[in-house]
């Protein structure tokens, strides 16, 4: 069987740790020349060297334009056009109301809104004809969630976004679609409760699953996989929930 995604470009920000790493993989083990972002270089050094084969890494904060001209400039020259752009970096810290502070609210809404419509737009004249634009949700879009409200917010927004940009893309032949996970064991899941109450957090967070687990980033990464492809070629617009079904109670 051949790679379903072979001579295609890639980039996936965020790409260092947990969902963003686990669909690097998949699309560099299915053929494609993949570029991941991080923060950190130690991290995106890490990440290189576990994903192995076809993929760079560039050291860029999502919510910076200055670092996302440098990451578009960089595939341009190195690649000349894109075929599939995952904007996955995100974050986002728990904050009820009555505690939600300004550097937690704007923080948050730099990486989850402002970083996923400038990494699209720095993105469009690049992209190919046929291409396909994944967008990283949350089943929060979707659902309330006590403490992380503005972190919901974001990605409610980003919903949005899919939404209108293929009206504005109509005639590019450029597909968006959102990927909206549930509960996924990745690092930013398991740091979310305190110490000595990890398995505690995990448990509830399983229960609420109506397939009575949390998800694994291999699970994300075949989805994203799916929309990148041509397989999903009259697939636009979508928020595709990989959930395990917690969305639909």
């Amino acid at each position: 069987m051949s790679a379903t995604l072979q001579d295609k470009v890639a980039v996936v920000t965020g790409g260092t740790t947990g969902i963003g790493l686990g669909i690097a993989k998949r699309f560099v083990a299915e053929g494609a020349r993949v570029f991941i972002t991080g923060r950190r270089k130690d991290a995106l050094d890490d990440a290189i060297a576990e994903i192995g084969g076809s993929v760079e890494g560039i050291q860029a904060d999502s919510s910076s334009l200055a670092d996302l001209d440098r990451l578009f400039e960089t595939v341009k020259a190195s690649a000349g056009s894109l075929d599939v752009l995952v904007a996955n970096a995100g974050g986002g810290t728990m904050e009820p109301l009555g505690s939600i502070t300004e550097e937690g609210f704007e923080a948050t809404f730099a990486t989850n809104v402002k970083g996923v419509v400038f990494t699209v737009q720095k993105a469009l004249p690049l992209l190919s004809p046929g291409s396909s634009v994944i967008l990283t949700g949350s089943t929060t879009s979707a659902k309330g969630m006590p403490g992380g409200s503005v972190y919901a917010a974001t990605k409610a927004a980003v919903r949005n976004f899919a939404r209108s940009w293929i009206i504005e893309l109509k005639g590019r032949d450029i597909r968006v679609n959102v990927l909206s996970p549930g509960p996924i064991r990745t690092p930013g899941l398991l740091g979310i409760p305190a110490a000595g109450q990890q398995e505690e957090f995990l448990a509830a967070q399983a229960d609420a699953v109506p397939l009575g687990r949390i998800g694994r980033p291999d699970e994300i990464a075949a989805a994203a996989l799916f929309l990148a492809t041509d397989a999903a070629s009259f697939v636009n617009g979508v928020e595709f929930f990989v959930d395990g079904g917690q969305a639909q109670l």
